[in-house]
């Protein structure tokens, strides 16, 4: 078995709202486009030519004259999260949302907690991630209590100062945590923050640490596994999955780490695939509204991408995907319920239009690498 895979997740790329996205908040959310519009016109000539402006219109990006493959997908399940996202992409739709906490985690909860933990918080409310360390980051010093927070989404994310928690002590309570957070309150993620630097200056480092809820059914990435080919995650994509149907996990905290690991894959991989997470357009530069800082990460991820496309030959498959929003222009500052777009380049492939299901993603790959399908699981090959 010598085909490929690889899917990328450009991470927080949406590309327009659900039709379900008013129960969520999201109605008319569309993060690529007003991020265009924010800009005065996205600057990204490899996406373009693949057709990123065949998707959709988008200020600076006309549609491609012969494209790829392109088109939009949509979750089958709830949820607007890294950790849903992710796993619909190989075929796992939750049965239910996943538990949020708006009012903070309730008494029995952080009592648990801290037993489990040995650790004292403060916060408890859902908070932007860089606000909570200057809102709390002095308190945190000062008494050694950990900054606990959540958001929108299913997430418990804990953030202490290096000098005052090591990050392997930070690391090890997450996991505690992790162990306590089941049943009703199994939200999606625990999540380690670790941080450094001045109440003038923190900063986070790159110790971040995702302790994710175990999938609820099999997913193509153990079909895979079964049909013999190798799973080689990047970033964060092994914590979504709890490292269940990973292989070979590869680090990827940052954009520059996770592009320069995905290339270094496919140069030297015989097989298989690479699932690689981009997370700055996400955790860095979405969340932050910061549309410059979002673009200037898409132009790396376009550079990047010109490169790899020299290194496809005729057995390999090149997915470009997102996990869900998180649109500039929406009144806060969580992610977005939207479609994701859909690039995929393979030999044989042409220019037409797919629309479908994140799963969809899995079922293609697993149809390219094994040559067939998956009963019992969702989703549809384009390939």
């Amino acid at each position: 078995m010598s085909r490929r895979a690889a899917v990328v997740v450009l991470d927080a790329c949406g590309a327009g709202a659900l039709p379900d996205a008013g129960d969520y908040g999201d109605a008319g959310t569309n993060t690529l486009d007003h991020l265009a519009e924010a800009v005065g016109g996205l600057d990204l000539p490899v996406l373009g030519r693949l057709g990123l402006g065949s998707i959709l219109p988008l200020a600076g990006i006309a549609p491609a004259a012969t494209p790829a493959l392109h088109g939009r997908l949509a979750p089958l399940g709830p949820g607007k999260d890294s950790t849903t996202g992710h796993w619909e992409l190989m075929g796992v739709v939750t049965p239910r949302p996943l538990p949020t906490y708006p009012g903070g985690f309730p008494e029995k909860v952080l009592s648990a907690l801290s037993e489990a933990t040995g650790l004292a918080f403060c916060c408890n409310a859902p908070a932007n991630g860089v606000a909570v360390l200057y809102e709390w980051g002095p308190h945190h010093l000062r008494t050694g209590e950990v900054i606990l927070y959540t958001s929108q989404d299913s997430v418990l994310q804990l953030a202490a100062h290096v000098d005052r928690l090591p990050e392997a002590a930070l690391h090890a309570a997450c996991a505690a945590a992790r162990g306590v957070l089941t049943g009703e309150h199994a939200v999606g993620r625990v999540i380690a923050r670790p941080f450094r630097g001045t109440p003038e200056r923190f900063l986070r480092t790159e110790g971040r640490r995702d302790y994710a809820v175990l999938p609820p059914e099999r997913s193509y990435l153990q079909e895979l596994q079964a049909a013999g080919a190798p799973v080689h995650a990047v970033g964060k994509v092994r914590d979504l999955f709890a490292g269940v149907g990973i292989d070979v996990a590869h680090p990827g905290a940052t954009n520059a780490r996770a592009l320069a690991e995905t290339g270094t894959l496919l140069r030297e991989l015989e097989s298989g695939l690479i699932f690689t997470n981009l997370v700055e357009t996400d955790q860095v530069y979405g969340h932050r509204k910061d549309v410059e800082g979002f673009h200037r990460a898409l132009r790396e991820i376009d550079t990047a991408v010109g490169g790899w496309l020299g290194l496809l030959g005729d057995e390999d498959l090149l997915i470009l995907t997102a996990d869900h929003g998180c649109d500039p222009a929406a009144a806060h500052s969580d992610h977005t319920r939207e479609h994701a777009p859909l690039l995929a380049v393979f030999a044989g492939g042409d220019g037409r239009r797919h629309d479908g299901a994140l799963a969809d993603v899995g079922a293609s790959v697993l149809a390219w690498i094994a040559g067939r399908e998956a009963p019992g699981l969702p989703g549809l090959p384009f390939v």
